[in-house]
């Protein structure tokens, strides 16, 4: 559906101004389909955002800092997020032996678990851009990645 009719807006005062509402517009709608999937397993997007960073890195470990590099939403509180997926026993973390300072987290068992349980899920969620061919989709994203250069 168009935005303007999504939105109810008439007009913008240019293309430019039609692309900022659109991407964010774009992106409200994919997080809203995300959230119920997150919900269910008790998860936050930051905190699925880290599990995900963490089966990356499996079966090695990640620090704080290696977290707070690759996290897409930047103004999160690492530490704090860590510490609730450690309560529900999704991550561990332990002293580093040669750094006294570092704290290595590690995905657990529950933690992989829950996210192939989610991965299954998501691949209905990817079913929205069915409206988009191989190429349209290729494209979509060297645009996105050039926006940002």
């Amino acid at each position: 559906m168009k935005l303007e009719n999504e939105i109810k807006q008439k007009s913008f005062k240019n293309e430019l101004e039609r692309l900022w509402v659109n991407i964010i517009f774009t992106s409200h709608w994919i997080h809203e389909k995300h959230e119920p999937i997150f919900k269910e397993y008790g998860l936050t997007r930051q905190q699925y955002n880290i599990l995900r960073i963490l089966r990356g890195q499996y079966p090695n470990p990640a620090t704080i800092q290696l977290l707070i590099e690759r996290m897409m939403d930047k103004s999160s509180n690492a530490s704090r997020i860590v510490d609730r997926l450690f309560q529900k026993k999704l991550v561990t973390r332990k002293i580093c032996d040669k750094d006294r300072r570092r704290v290595d987290i590690l995905i657990t068992q529950i933690g992989l678990q829950i996210l192939s349980e989610i991965d299954s899920k998501m691949l209905n969620l990817y079913n929205e851009f069915k409206a988009l061919n191989k190429q349209q989709v290729t494209q979509l994203n060297q645009l996105l990645d050039k926006m940002r250069d």
